[in-house]
């Protein structure tokens, strides 16, 4: 049989496709990354299942917009001074724009490229927001802030998917041309976002 045999009509793979479950060559260690930068607030394989989810929606997410005054306004609640009693009720939504916004502060703070079990760039900077978001939910969920439609796993994909969207706008915009450079429009981004 053809390859075809793994896939159903929707191009979705069958749970026993070669390869399914794991995350896409493109984020290849973002899972292991992100468990590392969650400090035992999720693990590899809940990050895995995402970046699965997400696997050949790059360009799709490429073509929708950056909420950016949401993304910074979010991060401005959860992240800004006394957020504890100013921090809206904790959607997946607004978690992983947060998450995502504190990402881009680390990663572009970290900057060092090197040493990374995803590359750099890309695959770490989303890893980075995987992990933000997964360690946000559980303090919000602590505090009993959390929206009871929210879920780990829906505000870690959010992030993700954020961060993907602000890598591509940063890519598009002429901040990279491949390699390390690709922090340069991310601090364009940044600049623009974080003031």
């Amino acid at each position: 049989m053809s390859s075809n045999e793994y896939y159903n009509s929707s191009g979705t793979p069958y749970a026993n496709a070669p390869g399914y479950g794991e995350p896409h060559h493109e984020f290849h260690g973002a899972a292991e990354e992100a468990a590392a930068h969650a400090e035992g607030s999720g693990d590899s394989s809940l990050f895995s299942n995402v970046l699965g989810m997400l696997s050949g929606k790059k360009q799709e997410l490429a073509n929708e917009q950056v909420n950016e005054e949401h993304a910074v306004e979010q991060h401005k609640s959860f992240y800004g001074g006394g957020h504890e009693s100013s921090a809206p009720q904790a959607t997946s939504d607004n978690m992983g724009a947060a998450a995502a916004m504190q990402a881009l502060q680390m990663f572009l703070n970290s900057k060092s490229g090197g040493g990374s079990s995803s590359g750099g760039g890309q695959g770490q900077f989303i890893a980075m927001a995987m992990a933000q978001a997964s360690k946000l939910f559980d303090q919000q969920s602590a505090q009993g802030n959390t929206h009871e439609g929210a879920s780990k796993e829906s505000a870690v994909q959010q992030a993700a998917q954020m961060a993907i969207k602000m890598y591509m706008k940063s890519e598009m915009s002429g901040g990279s041309s491949g390699g390390n450079s690709s922090g340069g429009g991310l601090m364009g981004l940044a600049s623009k976002f974080l003031k």
